[in-house]
């Protein structure tokens, strides 16, 4: 399926790896092109050197090594040499969640830094772009969030908080005059998929439930309905769905991909 979306440009945070990294591939090869965002220099330029080769240098790919979560990070995206400057036709925020752990040792400074990185920051990205997107006519914004904002997980109190927060604010500027100027936001959210952050929530699982990260594993995937993890490159997919032409009708909308372990309403 053609999605129509071939010259556009994306901006997409955390595209150096796991779930930001499968948004960027699936939207470079849909002939996008994409400026991607990560704190992490080389790690990000490996990514970069790789969806290059395998797009065969059909799009522009350029990399930013910048904290998105700060101002001068976000102004070094939109003076980025032979970037679209504000002018950005599809925008994947996803800045990584917060770590896990027991409200009681999280201090003021944990939670403005949680609710600053995971809903502040969307909101900075959704408010440079979307005027610019309804001008145009078309624009495409998707907020990597997690299935905790339907199903909270204790041991993460801060990324549930912040990501609701977030969720709240779509469910209204989502359906302002916006929608009908072609531009769409929607959260996508993940549920257990085999990513560093996976790797980095297990061992806390594990040490409350008495278990190994082995064993912790094994059960998590056992409680799925696919029986595994999903991987980053079908998430993309359905990010690259979600910032195509075909997706015009759907706003304002929590995307749930999880394998079907959220058992939700019929």
């Amino acid at each position: 399926m053609d999605l129509g979306i071939a010259g556009k440009w994306a901006l997409v945070g955390g595209a150096s790896k796991g779930l930001g990294w499968g948004c960027a591939r699936a939207l470079a090869l849909e002939g996008v092109n994409v400026v991607m965002v990560a704190r992490g220099a080389e790690v990000l330029d490996k990514a970069v050197e790789d969806l290059r080769a395998e797009t065969g240098g059909k799009v522009k790919l350029i990399a930013v090594a910048q904290d998105i979560t700060t101002p001068a990070g976000r102004e070094a995206i939109w003076n980025v040499a032979g970037g679209p400057g504000k002018d950005y036709d599809i925008v994947v925020t996803n800045a990584g969640g917060p770590p896990p752990g027991d409200f009681r040792d999280w201090d003021r400074d944990a939670w403005i830094k949680a609710i600053d990185g995971n809903m502040l920051t969307p909101i900075e990205l959704i408010k440079a772009t979307v005027d610019g997107m309804a001008a145009r006519g078309f624009g495409r914004i998707v907020n990597i969030t997690s299935s905790a904002v339907k199903a909270p997980i204790d041991v993460l109190g801060l990324s549930n908080g912040a990501r609701s927060g977030l969720t709240g604010f779509v469910a209204g500027a989502s359906r302002s005059k916006i929608a009908g100027q072609g531009v769409t936001i929607n959260n996508l959210l993940p549920g257990k998929f085999d990513t560093d952050r996976i790797r980095a929530t297990l061992p806390a699982m594990a040490q409350k439930q008495g278990k190994t990260v082995e064993e912790m594993r094994a059960i998590q995937q056992a409680q799925i309905p696919a029986g595994r993890y999903g991987n980053p490159q079908e998430f993309g997919a359905i990010c690259a769905f979600l910032c195509s032409q075909h997706a015009a009708y759907m706003t304002g909308q929590n995307v749930l991909a999880d394998g079907g372990a959220y058992p939700g309403s019929f």
